[in-house]
């Protein structure tokens, strides 16, 4: 069975795609923002327990996460104001009850939010989709005064109907299918969904939680990312993802190899920083999506 959910169009017989300002890459900065119940077991561990049994509380996980929030959020919000880098954050709805003041954070630094589930819980394990999906929109945009465009799914996770309810539900993006360099529109029953690029190879959880790399990687790997994106881009666009969690790369041996990823990247010119609703506007204007 291929992919049902997006039609296969290699990127060599695709149309030439063009940013704005004659750029050849766009770069987009995620931020997971999460939340994990402290009453269940984590969405992951740093180190097992004894015995390797699930313990709840699991104080000593739940500190690691918890100090992305206490800490390592306010690193890298930090880094990326200095920058002058809008990020988009990939949110847990939850926080925005349980830790507004970081939601406050995101609207003063102009960063868009999306939903990225209510809790950190994979959407197959939840009993109702559509009520986590659409109670994840109306809290957000209670919060913000607007309502989500995007979704990623607690580890990127979907059943088989979830880009069908989404689409419903009014999302008009998903970063779930990590798949390409372009955005590309989604095959769904109603309405319509794109795809937006998301990374696994940026992304500071495989890199660092996974395969235990040394504090570098991230820059070493976004440098060289980069250097193939930025040639290839003279041909047709492309987009490069980074993806980043407070606990992870908020942590003080880390947090300054981040901030180098942007001293390299704005020394390029024909480089433009973009949210993923930015992204999802010029693409769907480029592409011939627009009516």
């Amino acid at each position: 069975m291929t992919n049902p959910r997006a039609d296969f169009i290699p990127i060599v017989d695709r149309k030439p795609l063009k940013l704005p300002g004659d750029a050849r890459v766009a770069v987009w900065v995620i931020v997971n923002v999460e939340e994990w119940p402290i009453d269940e077991p984590m969405a992951r561990t740093v180190i097992p327990p004894p015995q390797g049994v699930t313990i709840v509380p699991d104080i000593t996980n739940y500190g690691w996460f918890e100090y992305g929030l206490r800490v390592g959020f306010w690193r890298i919000r930090d880094v990326l104001d200095r920058q002058g880098v809008r990020a988009s954050v990939s949110l847990n709805a939850s926080v925005c009850n349980t830790y507004p003041r970081i939601v406050d954070a995101c609207i003063e630094s102009r960063w868009e939010l999306f939903g990225h589930g209510f809790v950190q819980r994979a959407l197959p394990k939840e009993q109702d989709e559509r009520a986590v999906i659409r109670q994840t929109i109306e809290v957000i945009k209670e919060k913000t005064g607007q309502k989500p465009r995007g979704w990623m799914g607690p580890g990127l996770h979907e059943t088989f109907d979830t880009p069908d309810i989404l689409a419903e539900e009014g999302i008009e993006y998903v970063l779930d299918w990590v798949n390409d360099d372009q955005p590309y529109p989604m095959n769904v029953k109603k309405g319509s969904l794109f795809s937006i690029p998301y990374t696994m190879e940026l992304n500071d959880i495989p890199i660092y939680a996974v395969q235990h790399h040394r504090s570098a990687e991230l820059l070493d790997r976004s440098r060289d990312q980069f250097d193939t994106l930025y040639e290839e881009g003279r041909q047709t666009a492309r987009i490069m993802a980074i993806a980043v969690h407070p606990y992870i790369t908020g942590v003080p041996h880390r947090i300054g190899y981040f901030s180098k990823i942007f001293d390299y990247i704005q020394k390029h010119d024909k480089v433009i920083f973009m949210t993923g609703s930015e992204i999802l506007d010029w693409y769907k204007g480029a592409a011939g999506y627009n009516g």
